[in-house]
């Protein structure tokens, strides 16, 4: 069996110490996982090229024998949706896309962002199997706008009342991401 690595990519504002994903970063290296969990600049006001460059120089520390999952929250999405329409990218096993924000609303603090690439084809280039991950009451991304997502055809958890997956609606602790990081046959098979 191949090692594993985890690469997971913040969203708008970083992920400070009391997020899921800081939390989940310490788990899985508890754990003697590979973790890449990088801190891109100008996180209030991201450049998206400037991301998908840091992106990139990230993906190129991981070993290229490693299993890659990778997991995304918010605006770290986008990014990664935008990251499967690159060439010359780095195939992942899986990814997990928790609460990407809505592809119809732009955040004027990451307009370089949009408009949002929703291709199922380059998805599937991108990761072999890719979970999306929402919530009934997101701010940033009503259900009505969540079924553009959906229309990949991709597996899809909507969590209740939970907004927008993060520190603010109590995602600190979340036992299940390490889950559907770990198990992935509860999800994938």
């Amino acid at each position: 069996m191949s090692q594993q690595s985890f690469l997971i990519i913040h969203g708008l504002g970083g992920s400070g110490p009391d997020h899921w994903q800081t939390w989940l970063a310490n788990e899985l290296k508890e754990r003697n996982y590979h973790v890449c969990y990088p801190t891109f600049s100008q996180f209030d006001s991201p450049e998206k090229a400037v991301w998908l460059k840091e992106l990139n120089s990230a993906i190129e520390t991981i070993p290229a024998e490693y299993q890659l999952t990778v997991i995304t929250h918010s605006l770290g999405c986008l990014l990664w949706l935008h990251y499967a329409t690159s060439k010359n990218k780095r195939h992942a096993k899986k990814a997990v896309l928790v609460a990407p924000p809505s592809p119809k609303i732009i955040l004027s603090e990451a307009k370089t962002f949009y408009p949002v690439p929703i291709n199922k084809n380059q998805l599937a280039q991108a990761a072999e199997e890719t979970l999306f991950v929402h919530s009934s009451n997101d701010p940033y991304c009503s259900p009505d706008d969540a079924e553009k997502f959906k229309s990949l055809n991709s597996p899809t958890i909507t969590l209740p009342s939970a907004g927008h997956i993060n520190t603010l609606s109590g995602h600190g602790k979340w036992p299940l991401i390490l889950d559907l990081c770990l198990n992935s046959e509860m999800i994938f098979n």
